[in-house]
């Protein structure tokens, strides 16, 4: 199984869970924004959106850099690999479940098919 820290997990999921900070991480995806430009379009005060940057900031997501008076941020996404990478065990595990059980209706319907048409 693929090791993470419990902590690290919580704070990146916590922060995926909010639309607004999934939606700031999709436009981070495109390029570098300030925190301003990051709030445009959520109509919400710079304070707002300071908060869910700091968030996602916490979560290893995003880097803040400062130049004077603005505060722009870039996506960090080694850390949604390493999220991805927890999710991938679990679709590994999902998948193998799934494929037996597919398996097995194959075998009733092939059964329930013979069954209906006795051969001799």
């Amino acid at each position: 199984m693929v090791e993470h820290s419990p902590a690290f997990l919580d704070a990146v999921f916590h922060a995926l869970a909010d639309s607004t900070r999934r939606s700031m991480l999709h436009r981070l995806a495109q390029g570098e924004q300030s925190v301003s430009e990051l709030a445009e379009p959520f109509a919400m005060s710079l304070a707002g959106a300071s908060k869910h940057v700091k968030v996602l900031e916490k979560a290893g997501l995003v880097r803040r850099r400062i130049a004077g008076r603005m505060h722009y941020c870039r996506l960090e996404a080694a850390r949604l690999a390493e999220a991805q990478a927890w999710l991938r065990y679990y679709e590994r595990f999902w998948t193998r479940r799934l494929d037996t059980l597919e398996a097995l209706l194959e075998a009733e319907d092939q059964a329930a098919s013979e069954g209906e048409n006795p051969k001799g």
